[in-house]
């Protein structure tokens, strides 16, 4: 393993162990930031996800109950069992969920979707694993699918002391230290990416791409710049 899959290790670890208390711990009483995240939805809905979707990091649900608003079906892909646990008691065990349990920097897509969507992970993917998560992206997706993001431009919390954090730049990713409630610390990646340099990058990728700020958050949408048999779209 490298210094990578290291902190990819550690930031499995991390939300495997956070996730009975994460939905209780990841906002605020009073979130001040709360209307920023109902713009988010509102998005969302506008975009109206609908068909086969795949959702990665999908977590405890949260994001997973606003696609079933619109979809078929929904492939919900993450790396904890304990998150999907607390997500099949979100969504009441709907039969339009799958839920797979598989880290995506090594996971290949058993078939193809309408939309891929994923909140709050882009920040978490390492600057050496960004173009190989996009090539996982590209080949989850049919020909004319779509993809919906949704994460930080920068620390939405830097303000609140209940919520500071610690950060710093590591060699092989700038991450954050987080701490469970019995003491146990753990290095998460943290990536806050420019608008323009998002685009830009994700153009150079291959990706027609628009993000949207949002308070200190952003919602993006995006498509391929051309089809699989590299016909422009």
């Amino acid at each position: 393993m490298d210094g990578v899959d290291d902190l990819i290790a550690e930031q499995i670890a991390y939300y495997r162990n956070r996730a009975l208390d994460y939905d209780r711990t990841s906002r605020p009483t009073g979130d001040s930031l709360a209307n920023y995240g109902n713009e988010l939805f509102a998005a969302l809905d506008r975009f109206r996800p609908a068909g086969d979707i795949l959702e990665i990091a999908s977590g405890t649900g949260a994001w997973t109950t606003r696609l079933l608003r619109h979809a078929s079906h929904v492939t919900a892909l993450d790396a904890s069992s304990e998150m999907h646990h607390q997500a099949a008691a979100k969504v009441n065990r709907d039969r339009r969920v799958r839920f797979v349990l598989a880290d995506v920097f090594s996971w290949k897509p058993d078939t193809e979707y309408d939309v891929v969507f994923f909140a709050n992970w882009l920040s978490h993917v390492p600057p050496t694993r960004f173009e190989l998560f996009w090539t996982t992206v590209s080949d989850a997706l049919r020909p004319s699918g779509r993809v919906f993001v949704v994460d930080e431009l920068r620390d939405a919390w830097r303000f609140d002391d209940m919520f500071h954090e610690e950060f710093s730049a590591e060699a092989d990713a700038p991450v954050v230290h987080r701490s469970l409630q019995d003491g146990r610390r753990f290095r998460v990646v943290k990536v806050f990416r420019d608008q323009q340099e998002l685009e830009s990058r994700l153009l150079r990728l291959g990706w027609l791409a628009e993000v949207h700020p949002v308070g200190p958050f952003f919602w993006a949408e995006g498509r391929r710049a051309t089809t699989k048999t590299g016909v422009q779209q």
